[in-house]
């Protein structure tokens, strides 16, 4: 017998043995008698107030039941011969858009201005302990981009973009948990994400793909009107029929290469605030009740949204049982960003809110906003005094519009300065996130608004705020020869939704002409 099942669990079953044991009581027969249970599918419902775990098994009793073994995605034949497309930026565009070009045999150089993940770690070392920035190798830039040591969260709802299961299954096979394959909020954790990040470097290579570090783009080759290759800081000049740009949202300088090439760009809405950090059994206490810290439920997520007169404001990026980075991409900058292990076993739980924001508060041009979102992190790097310290203000201060006399514990390592956000934040942000910050207490989550809870600015890093366009083609119909993709070109937001642009992009490049 073999059956598919929707499950419905108190916590205290949501473990293996009493998913086991709910899938034979719905099929009438004893326990001993299943000989495999294999998870499609599980998630976490705390509405109504109450909290039950929901799965879908597929259950086999009765009959003989062989494991699967590690899971395995067909590796490409190796490629060799002149590379024909360059990949700009080794994030989760770039790498997958090189695996599918390799799997459909068209071999590709990938570089990248960061270094490799070994050499990412004492860069980072330096700026949490010390206050010192590698403007090339950094929290944004690097092996793997800002996802490699910032979370590595899957879930996304970009489900009609492309084959969401085949990113899930290759980051699976190299190394990720099987459980991404099942859980409705996917998630790796930046102890897990580098190793990941290593092996689909490995398997790019194995391919045939040319892998480059400490490869910095400085300027596009053009010939006869049509993009024709690269010239990176060191003066070599890669030669290509294409080129994929896929350098993320804070490569600020390729947005400036790209005006000054004139290549067609436009200003886009993106969003901006703070990133709100709670003591975590708080917020299991606000979600899951008298549950709050059950071993079945783990620490509890939150997802909100408000909008304010006609302007969004909404949580992004809310990492349960995680931390507070330094994102800053420029010496005189600061940025944060979360990021949570995958055990989500810290004290803290940490997401931005951000408020959106369009040319009527940045103006008009195409860099307009970029200029403006650079301008408030400085202003937040000056309120913080230097060294990367952030400018922070208890949650219930901000909205107060008081002063913080003192600061609680917060993971941010770089440390805290009490400033008054709303001096480092334009009224356009700080109006809107007041009201927000009231109704989530109010109407979601009583107790958000606590003292135990601390603003810390600024959250800037959310979305890039200029679009590259492209055509039908997935070219820029400025600049043939010239592929825009992933988040820094505007066509994603998130490591799997990047992920899947890529490929499309790849798949864009193999369909051509050849």
């Amino acid at each position: 017998m073999r059956r598919t099942l929707e499950l419905s669990l108190h916590p205290d079953d949501a473990d293996a043995a009493g998913v086991r044991r709910a899938a034979a009581a719905a099929l009438g027969v004893d326990v001993e008698r299943v000989t495999g249970v294999v998870p499609l599918h599980r998630a976490i419902d705390a509405r109504r107030g109450r909290v039950r775990v929901d799965y879908r098994v597929e259950v086999v009793a009765d009959a003989p039941f062989a494991a699967e073994g590690p899971l395995e995605v067909p590796q490409p034949a190796p490629l060799s011969g002149a590379p024909e497309v360059v990949v700009v930026g080794a994030g989760p565009a770039g790498l997958f858009c090189a695996w599918q070009l390799a799997r459909r045999g068209v071999r590709a150089v990938l570089v990248e201005r960061g270094a490799d993940v070994r050499g990412r770690r004492p860069a980072l070392a330096r700026l949490n302990r010390e206050g010192v920035l590698d403007p090339e190798t950094n929290y944004c830039f690097g092996e793997g981009g800002a996802g490699t040591f910032s979370d590595g969260k899957l879930y996304t709802r970009a489900k009609k973009r492309g084959p969401v299961q085949d990113v899930l299954r290759l980051l699976a096979a190299c190394g990720a948990p099987d459980r991404i394959l099942y859980e409705a909020r996917p998630h790796i954790g930046t102890n897990r994400l580098p190793k990941v990040v290593v092996a689909l470097r490995e398997r790019l290579k194995a391919a045939g793909v040319d892998v480059r570090f400490g490869a910095r783009v400085d300027d596009l080759i053009v010939e006869g009107g049509r993009v024709a290759g690269v010239r990176l800081a060191d003066g070599a000049d890669i030669a290509a029929r294409a080129v994929v740009l896929a350098t993320g949202h804070s490569a600020r300088d390729v947005y400036h290469l790209l005006h000054r090439r004139g290549v067609h760009l436009e200003a886009k809405p993106f969003a901006l605030g703070v990133r709100a950090e709670h003591p975590q059994p708080l917020i299991d206490r606000i979600q899951y009740g008298p549950l709050g810290g059950h071993p079945n439920l783990g620490a509890a997520p939150y997802a909100l949204k408000r909008t304010a007169g006609d302007i969004g404001v909404y949580s992004f990026c809310m990492c349960p049982g995680g931390f507070i980075v330094a994102a800053a991409t420029a010496p005189d900058e600061v940025v944060v960003n979360g990021m949570s292990p995958s055990t989500r076993d810290s004290r803290y739980a940490n997401s931005g809110v951000v408020v959106t924001v369009d040319a009527a508060v940045y103006g008009e041009g195409p860099l307009a906003g970029l200029a403006w979102q650079a301008a408030v992190e400085r202003a937040a790097f000056a309120a913080g005094g230097g060294r990367f310290r952030a400018p922070a203000q208890r949650i219930t201060d901000f909205v107060a519009g008081r002063a913080s006399a003192s600061l609680p514990d917060c993971s941010y390592r770089p440390g805290l300065v009490s400033a008054d956000l709303r001096a480092v934040l334009p009224p356009r942000v700080t109006g809107p996130l007041t009201e927000a910050l009231r109704w989530f207490d109010r109407a979601r989550m009583r107790g958000y608004l606590t003292d135990e809870a601390v603003l810390v600015g600024v959250e800037s890093r959310s979305s890039a705020p200029v679009r590259v366009p492209r055509g039908a083609d997935l070219q820029s119909p400025s600049h043939p020869g010239l592929y825009p993709c992933g988040e820094g070109a505007g066509y994603a937001g998130g490591i799997v939704s990047a992920a899947l642009d890529g490929m499309r992009v790849a798949e864009a490049i193999a369909g051509g002409a050849r």
